[in-house]
């Protein structure tokens, strides 16, 4: 048995602030997963780069940058959903 999408009667209870402040929610713990991923990253690549194979070594860095770029894209959005709880 597959599980429904929740329907949209449930949404439209929620006013439009509340329902952009349940996304900032959202966007932070993302922010923070990733964040906590990205420090990991780069604490191994501290640790390692002397001991480890180039390709761990590559492949880490590319995780690392990919991981900022999330980081950023989020936070942006982020900030995007608070100033328009600014505008509400």
């Amino acid at each position: 048995m597959a599980l429904k999408p929740p329907q949209a009667s449930v949404y439209i209870r929620m006013s439009k602030a509340d329902r952009v402040k349940e996304e900032v929610g959202w966007f932070k713990l993302v922010f923070a997963g990733f964040l906590a991923t990205d420090i990991s990253l780069v604490a191994w690549l501290a640790q390692n780069y002397k001991t480890a194979d180039a390709v761990l070594l590559v492949l880490a860095s590319i995780g690392v940058v990919l991981v900022t770029l999330i980081i950023i894209v989020v936070n942006r959005a982020a900030f995007k959903r608070m100033a328009k709880l600014e505008s509400l």
